[in-house]
């Protein structure tokens, strides 16, 4: 079985509302493209929705059920961002931290000079 941290979070969540993850070795494959495309959708519409959301905010006569359902779809469109963004950020290489070198002649810190 694939460690867990090498499973891709798909944006989409399973019948029961669990997210659902794909363990495959090959990221070209049918289920990894449908996954990106379904990202690239997602992620386009919340661009058009922060667009229309601009513009319903701008009327100050707006009615307040405009307004709940503008927050409603926000709301919807902000957790797919999430979901990519945790999902993309899973998958990024990562790579020990390592702090750069000081420069020859800099002054050395101390616990005290902090």
């Amino acid at each position: 079985m694939t460690p867990h941290n090498e499973l891709r979070l798909l944006p989409w969540s399973g019948p029961d509302g669990k997210p659902c993850f794909l363990s495959a070795d090959d990221n070209a494959g049918y289920l990894s493209r449908l996954a990106d495309n379904t990202e690239a959708v997602q992620l386009d519409l919340g661009v058009e929705l922060l667009d229309h959301a601009v513009e319903v905010l701008a009327d100050m006569e707006v009615d307040p059920d405009e307004l709940h359902r503008l927050a409603e779809d926000l709301t919807g469109a902000l957790r797919d961002a999430v979901r990519v963004a945790t999902s993309r950020g899973h998958r990024l290489p990562t790579r020990p931290l390592s702090t750069p070198e000081e420069p020859e002649g800099a002054p050395q810190r101390t616990a005290a000079s902090g």
